[in-house]
C-alpha cells in the first residue's frame, strides 16, 4: 500500500499541485476531507452522503477538481464543503455545522494521496487541530514546504509539531526555486528524509507536471 498524508508549513505552498503530481507518479486516488473556500459555489454546507461518489465529477472551484484536471486521478467526496475561505472551523461555524473529527475516515484505497487544509496546525475544530487528526490515522505525512527565506524555521517547527504527536513523518517535498543549503540544512536539522523538489512551472498542465514529478522524485520513494 502506498498511503501518504499532504500537509504544508503554511497556506499557498504548493500542496495541490505537488499532490496532484504524486497522484499522477504512483497512480494514487485523492482525497480531501474538509475542502472550504467555495464561495462562488451554490452549494454548502455538504456532506458526502449527500450526493456524488468517487471517480464523479468534482464541485466547480475545489482542489478535488484541480487535482483531478491536473493529473487524472480518481478523486473520492469530501466529508464537508464550506463556502466560506476560512479555517474549517471558523469556515464551518459561520454555516451553522459542526464538524466531527471521528467521521473523517480515509477511503479504503490502496494507493492514496489524502490533503489537509492549510499548516499543520490548521484548526479543523476549536478541539482538533489537523495534526491531531494524522495522529489518528497514523499514515505517513509528507511535508509540503517552499524553498525561501524563512522555510528552515517554517519546516522544523511543523516536523516537531507532527513528532510531539507521533505523527509519522516520510519526509519533505520542496516546492520553488533551486535553495540547496536550505533544503539540506532541513534535512539534517530535521532529521528527514529529502524527497525531492518541484519546480515553479511556467506552463502548469498535466503534462508539464508529470514531466516534472518524474524528472525531480523517485517513485520508489513512495513504494
Amino acid at each position: 500500500m502506498a498511503r501518504f498524508v499532504i500537509t504544508g508549513t503554511g497556506t499557498d505552498i504548493g500542496k495541490t499541485v505537488f499532490a496532484a503530481g504524486l497522484c499522477g507518479l504512483i497512480g494514487a486516488d485523492y482525497w480531501k476531507p474538509v475542502q472550504s473556500g467555495l464561495a462562488g459555489n451554490s452549494l454548502g454546507p455538504i456532506r458526502a452522503e449527500s450526493g456524488w461518489v468517487a471517480g464523479s465529477a468534482p464541485q466547480p472551484g475545489s482542489d478535488a477538481a484541480e487535482v483531478r484536471h491536473m493529473s487524472g486521478a480518481r478523486v473520492h467526496p469530501e466529508t464537508w464543503l464550506l463556502r466560506e475561505p476560512l479555517s474549517p472551523h471558523r469556515a464551518a461555524e459561520l454555516e451553522g455545522v459542526e464538524i466531527d473529527p471521528g467521521a473523517l475516515m480515509p477511503p479504503p484505497a490502496d494507493r492514496l494521496v489524502i490533503e489537509g487544509a492549510g499548516g499543520v496546525l490548521v484548526p479543523l475544530t476549536r478541539r482538533t487541530l489537523f495534526a491531531d487528526l494524522f495522529a489518528e490515522w497514523q499514515i505517513p505525512v509528507i511535508l509540503v514546504a517552499t524553498t525561501g527565506l524563512g522555510t528552515i524555521s517554517h519546516s522544523l517547527t511543523a516536523l516537531e509539531s507532527l513528532r510531539a504527536r507521533r505523527v509519522p513523518v516520510h519526509g519533505v517535498a520542496f516546492v520553488g526555486e533551486d535553495n540547496p543549503d536550505n533544503m539540506a540544512t532541513i534535512g539534517q536539522i530535521g532529521v528527514v528524509k529529502v524527497l525531492g523538489r518541484l519546480p515553479r512551472l511556467v506552463r502548469l498542465d498535466r503534462e508539464t507536471l508529470s514531466t516534472a514529478m518524474q524528472a525531480n522524485f523517485d517513485p520508489e520513494d513512495f513504494g
